[in-house]
Parts: C-alpha cells; structure tokens; sequence
C-alpha cells in the first residue's frame, strides 16, 4: 500500500485555506460596542422633558402678562381718551357760555350803583340761573381774590403796590372757572407788590 498523498489532496487544503481567509485561524471576528452607546438613560431623558417644559411654561406665563399688561394699559389709555374727548366738547360749551355771565356780572355790578330796579333784579335771576346750572355741570368759580397767587389758576396781568404781602391777588378782573378737577379758564388778576421806598 502506497503512503503519498493522492494528486487531489493538495487542492482540497488549499481552498479549505482559501475560503477560512488565508489563515490556518479559525475564531470570528465581533466588534463589541459598550452599552452606553446604544441605550439611553429613561431617567435623563424624563428629566429633559420636564426641564423643557418648565421653561415652555415660563415662557407663556410671561407672555400672558405681557399680553394682560397692555389690555389693561390700553383700556386706561381709552378710558382717558373717552374722558378727555367729552371734557373737551363739554368746554367747548361752556367757554362760550362764560362770556354772557361776565357780562351779565358787569351789568349788574354797574346797575346796583343807580339803585335796585326791576330790571336789574330780572338780570340777578338770570345771572342766578347761570349759576345753578354750572354747580350742576360741576363748574366751580376759582377763589382768587386776597389768595397767594397761583400760576395754575391766576393769570397776572399786573402789579399793584399794596399793603397786602406781596405776590397776593389785590383784584380779579375775570373771574377763573375750573371743571372738576381741570382749570376751565384761569382768572385774570393784578398782583400785589412791595411799595418803592419814600424818597428823604
């Protein structure tokens, strides 16, 4: 019996090397990726969300007091804009009534020095009714007469040299009227001054 090895032999173990990759090992190959890598955290990933939710939150709180913020600025502004439109068309009115009651305060003042007479009472009643009708509208005279003066009221058309101290309204030649709480028309007043020094 004949012990060399049979001519097929040799090509048998050379594909059997060809095909395990060209070398005589035969253990395979794994890439081990840690576990880090691949999973995630359910904890931290809860707490992103909370965290992102929060600040979501806070964003739209801001907002909505941003927003009620400039509803309730916008309705004052409206609010003072409704209120400064009817005091304007109530003045309106009324300064053009102001001018009949200086006069018919002139016709009286010049008539009581002749004495009293029917007609001058007539005027007083009317001049009374005047009154009655701005106390109801809320128009009030402005005091004026031996007051400190007051560059909000007063309208200084002159000094005087007085014995009252000085910067004190010694006569009203109009008087001032005031609209609640607004100056309607300011009174026109003289001012009294320091007398100038006697000459030796």
């Amino acid at each position: 019996m004949s012990t060399e090895p049979k001519p097929d032999e040799p090509a048998s173990a050379e594909a059997a090397s060809a095909s395990s990759g060209g070398s005589g090992d035969d253990s395979i190959k794994v890439e081990v990726v840690p576990p880090d890598a691949t999973e995630k955290d359910p904890v931290k990933e809860l707490e992103g969300k909370v965290a992102a939710l929060e600040k979501e939150k806070k964003d739209n709180w801001d907002r909505y007091l941003r927003a009620a913020a400039d509803l309730e600025n916008m309705r004052k502004r409206q609010k003072r804009e409704l209120e400064d439109a009817k005091f304007d068309a109530k003045n309106k009115i009324l300064k053009e009534m102001l001018p009949v009651v200086d006069n018919l305060e002139r016709a009286i003042e010049h008539a009581s020095q002749a004495g009293t007479n029917p007609i001058v009472e007539g005027v007083q009643l009317v001049l009374r009714q005047f009154t009655t009708a701005f106390e109801r509208l809320e128009v009030m005279p402005v005091e004026a007469m031996g007051q400190p003066f007051d560059p909000n009221l007063h309208e200084a058309i002159s000094q005087q040299e007085s014995d009252a101290a000085p910067g004190t309204v010694v006569q009203v030649l109009q008087r001032g009227y005031r609209s609640g709480e607004r100056l309607l028309r300011p009174a026109l007043v003289v001012v009294a001054k320091a007398p100038a020094p006697k000459a030796e």
